[in-house]
This record gives C-alpha cells, sequence and structure tokens, in this order.
C-alpha cells in the first residue's frame, strides 16, 4: 500500500467500523444497566423500516447471557410473504462499561452495528433502542401489548430526539 493510500484507506476503515458501534447524536445510553435484568424474551412492539426485518411480523428477541459474558442474541419473526418463521442469531458485546446500555451486536461474523438502549424502565419491561443513528429505532417490551401511555412517551421521546416517528412500523403480535 503506498503512502497517499494509507491517508485514503486507513481514515476510511476506521470511519466504517466506529460509524457502525457509534451513537446517533441527543442519545444517551442508560446507566446502571444490568445485563442480568435485561436478559429473556422481548416482544418488538414498533420500528424504523429496514431490509432485514421487512415484510416479519410477530417479531421477538431473546437475548440470554453467554458464559464468556457476551450475549446470545435471538431474533425472530414471522414472514407473510413465505408464511414461515426467519430466525436469525447474533451475538452482542458490550462497547464500553457493563453497567451502559451500549452493545454492539453481530448476526454476520466480524460485523457490528451499535445497539443503544436510550430508555428502560425501573422493571426492564419497556426499552427504546437505537442503532448507529436514527435510522433505527426500536419500541421493545416484555408483553405484546403495552400500555397506550407507553407508545405515547416513545413516539414523543423519539420524535424530540430527531428520529423519523412518521415512518414508524406497529408489529402485530396476533397468533394464528
Amino acid at each position: 500500500m503506498n503512502q497517499m493510500s494509507k491517508y485514503i484507506v486507513l481514515p476510511l476503515v476506521l470511519f466504517v467500523i466506529t460509524s457502525c458501534t457509534g451513537i446517533p447524536e441527543g442519545i444517551k445510553p442508560v446507566k446502571n444497566f444490568d445485563v442480568t435484568k435485561y436478559q429473556g424474551k422481548w416482544f418488538e412492539i414498533a420500528r424504523l423500516d429496514h431490509s432485514f426485518e421487512r415484510g416479519l411480523e410477530k417479531i421477538t428477541a431473546q437475548y440470554t447471557i453467554k458464559p464468556d459474558d457476551n450475549v446470545e442474541v435471538i431474533n425472530q419473526g414471522f414472514s407473510t410473504i413465505d408464511n414461515e418463521w426467519d430466525k436469525a442469531i447474533g451475538n452482542a458485546k458490550f462497547v464500553n462499561k457493563k453497567d451502559e446500555g451500549h452493545l454492539k451486536v453481530s448476526f454476520f461474523g466480524p460485523f457490528y452495528g451499535s445497539y443503544v438502549i436510550f430508555y428502560l424502565d425501573d422493571d426492564y419491561q419497556h426499552a427504546f433502542v437505537s442503532g448507529p443513528n436514527t435510522n433505527y429505532l426500536w419500541l421493545l417490551s416484555r408483553k405484546p401489548n403495552p400500555p397506550t401511555e407507553l407508545i405515547d412517551k416513545f413516539i414523543q421521546m423519539s420524535g424530540d430526539k430527531g428520529f423519523d416517528i412518521t415512518k414508524l412500523i406497529f408489529v402485530k403480535h396476533l397468533q394464528n
């Protein structure tokens, strides 16, 4: 690699790596985070659209602490197009401290995406989660039908933080 390439390629690689695990402007990960309380099953209530969940309903995420202190992530949803369940298994690691709600998640080898919990109630029943920028947003709940007041809070807080709430998708959790 010649000298000029180093000045172009290396900063580009660093940008790509850090932008995938970055935090959107104005978002702060929750403090005093306890992954043991966070683990378990969560229902996806709302999200912004992205290709890897397009056409899915009944979406859940299961988080399990592994012996190496990383977190196994199992995302599952029902494809209305294929009429079958779609599942992805990933690995999450803390970006900074283990008591901060900022993790990086990988479903594809060495490529990680940011997972930033910016709201979490005291009972670990509801969470607002962002990705590396304001194109990624989720409302998670331990139950498939959270209170309307929570959904209103999610919409208000997310809109105030720069997410395009007009594009929210609300996930169906009806039984077959």
